[in-house]
Parts: C-alpha cells; structure tokens; sequence
C-alpha cells in the first residue's frame, strides 16, 4: 500500500504529465467554443443588520444569496455571455432560491445540483463594535460536490473553466472534484481561471493549507486574479512588487492583482503595469472582484469565439481596463446580485 507521500507524488507526477501533454492553443477546447464553466460554492449569505453586535446577539439578518464562482457566473450572463454553473446546494427553500436566482440572470443550471441528504451551505456574518467580523460558516451541500458529478459534465464546447472557491480547499468531496475537472481541463486544454477568494476566518487555524492548495493551480492555470493581500500571501513578499515579481518568477499564467482604487496591476510576458481604476462612490464593494472576474473571462470567450486563440498585451489591457468598469458599477448598488442587474456589456463601449 502507498503512503500519502507516495499517493501525492503520483497525483503531482499525473497532473505534471497532463500539462506537459498540451498541444492546442490555450482556449481551443475539443469541440468548439462558446460556453463558460464555474465550479464552486453556492451558499446563502445571512449578513446580520444590527450594527456592532456579535452573531449571538443579533437579531435581524438579511438573506442573500452568493458564493464567489456563484457571482461570477451570474455576472458573465449578465453581460450577455453563455454559461454554467457546477455546484451543489440542498433541497430547501433556500436551495432552491439560488436556483431560482441563477436562471433569472440566465445562467444555465443543468449541473448546480440538489442534494436530498444535506442542507444548503449558510455562512453568517456580523460587523462588530471593533471591527472584526464574527463569521460562522454552517457548512452544507456545496462540499458535497464529488467526482462523479464532475464525470457527468460534457466538457464539448466548453472555452473557459473558471476555479474561484476557498471553500474547495476545505476537507471533502469538492477537494477532489476540484482537481478532477482540473485535470479534464489540462487533457482537453480548456483554457483555466483560477481566484484563491482567500478567506481568514475559514483558515485562520491552517493558512498553509489554503497556500498549499493554491499554488497546485496557479501552476497550472491561464489566468488568475489575487488581491494584493493575497499576492503577499502566496508569495510570502511583504511588498506588492516583491510579491508580483515572485508571482512573474514563479508562474506562467497572466494575472492580474486588484488594487482598488488605485487600479489594477496585470502581469504578463515577465512584466508588470497598472492599469487605472473607474472614480466611484462606493456604495457596496461586495461582489466587484466576482464582477471583474466575470467581465474578464466574457470577454475572453469572445475572443476565442473569433478564433483567435492568442490573446496580445494589448488585448488583455483592454480586457482588464473593460473589467475594471464592471468592478466599479458593481460598487454602486448594494448586494452582488442586485449590481448584476444593472451590469450590461453596454459598459464596455467607449464613454
């Protein structure tokens, strides 16, 4: 019998093998192009409306429905892009709301699953008096996401996989469902996103872990997107330039690190730039990074869709410059998916 040791090294060694094997240009997915896959999370958000009070103590809550690759997919139909969500939620009201809430924004839901044996994933917050956030996170269906539900996806015209959950690097069926269609993706050479959505309060106890964790992707995707607190993280840097130059150093990938206002930072062909932020009064910042993640991805799915599969340094400027004003329109409403409502591709024309 192998140790664990063993077993992760034959993992490495398989993965390794299947990134090596890929001989199409990034995006050409074997059989066409057009449609966007986002696997994670699909949660309830029960954020607690009484100001400063720690979660047992608050009495009102307010009910909204999130989950970061959730957003994101929510965010790509809006402004007018096919796509899929994968993930599991319960056979509940509240399951079903998100259900619900993905095809009004004409998200497809062939593969967001409901499951009779758990219940809908909720994650509660409060702003204390202090400033800290009291987090409780009720975990449910969405880490029941397994191996055989990644199986039964039909991968033919999917262009871009999007990965953007931190509860994937939580133990259970996820962890390996994650890498399942991670794998898939490196064999049929589907072009990869990946956001780590690093969250504290669920990894406080085993930042390792999430660090671990993540850069098994981020050495294997396209495309990926961190905050400069994330950036420093990963890289163990304690400066933004210090953590993009290891991120240059260290991965292939373009990325982009998210400065808020004052822009967003692009990484590609060994180099760096900003590229500046839209002036806006926030409203609510809550789902802009989903918001730009998903205007990144639906314009990169039109690209590919003109069948070019090489994207210039001038493309991505614009493509970033373009997400940045999905990010910014997100910040002016409050809630992610009522932001999305009003988020078109209309934003993207010249002002």
């Amino acid at each position: 019998m192998m140790s664990k040791v063993q077993m992760k090294d034959m993992e490495d060694k398989m993965f390794n093998e299947d990134l090596q094997n890929r001989s199409l240009p990034f995006g050409k997915g074997e059989g066409g192009l057009g449609r966007i896959l986002c696997i994670g999370e699909a949660l309830i958000d029960m954020i607690c409306t009484d100001k400063g009070t720690a979660l047992s103590d608050g009495e009102n809550f307010l009910k909204k429905p999130g989950g970061a690759p959730t957003n994101v997919a929510a965010a790509i139909a809006a402004l007018g892009g096919k796509v899929e969500l994968s993930a599991k939620v319960g056979v509940d009201p509240f399951g079903k709301h998100l259900v619900d809430v993905m095809k009004d924004f004409g998200v497809g839901t062939e593969y967001l699953l409901q499951d009779a044996n758990h219940f809908t994933t909720f994650a509660f917050v409060s702003l204390m008096e202090n400033g800290e956030r009291d987090f409780y996170f009720n975990r449910g269906a969405d880490g029941q996401l397994s191996e055989a539900d990644i199986e039964a996806i039909d991968l033919t015209d999917v262009s871009i996989i999007h990965f953007g959950s931190a509860t994937a690097f939580l133990p259970g069926p996820l962890q390996a469902a994650y890498k399942r269609l991670l794998q898939e993706a490196l064999i049929k050479n589907i072009f990869i996103s990946f956001d780590p959505n690093y969250r504290h309060l669920l990894f406080r106890n085993n930042t390792q872990t999430f660090i671990d964790q993540s850069w098994f992707f981020l050495e294997r995707c396209n495309f990926f997107k961190v905050s400069d607190e994330e950036a420093m993280l990963l890289t163990g840097e304690s400066t933004l330039n210090d953590a993009a130059s290891a991120l240059l150093k260290k991965t292939k990938a373009v990325f982009t690190i998210t400065l808020g206002k004052d822009g967003t930072m692009i990484g590609i062909d060994g180099k760096t730039a900003v590229v500046e932020s839209i002036p806006v009064k926030p409203v609510d910042t809550t789902g802009a990074g989903d918001a730009f993640v998903g205007a990144v991805l639906y314009q990169l799915d039109k690209i590919f869709a003109a069948d070019q599969s090489f994207v210039s340094k001038d493309q991505w400027n614009q493509v970033v410059a373009n997400a940045n004003k999905a990010g910014a329109r997100t910040c002016e409403y409050l809630g992610a998916m009522e932001a999305f409502k009003h988020l078109s591709n209309r934003i993207f024309s010249p002002s």
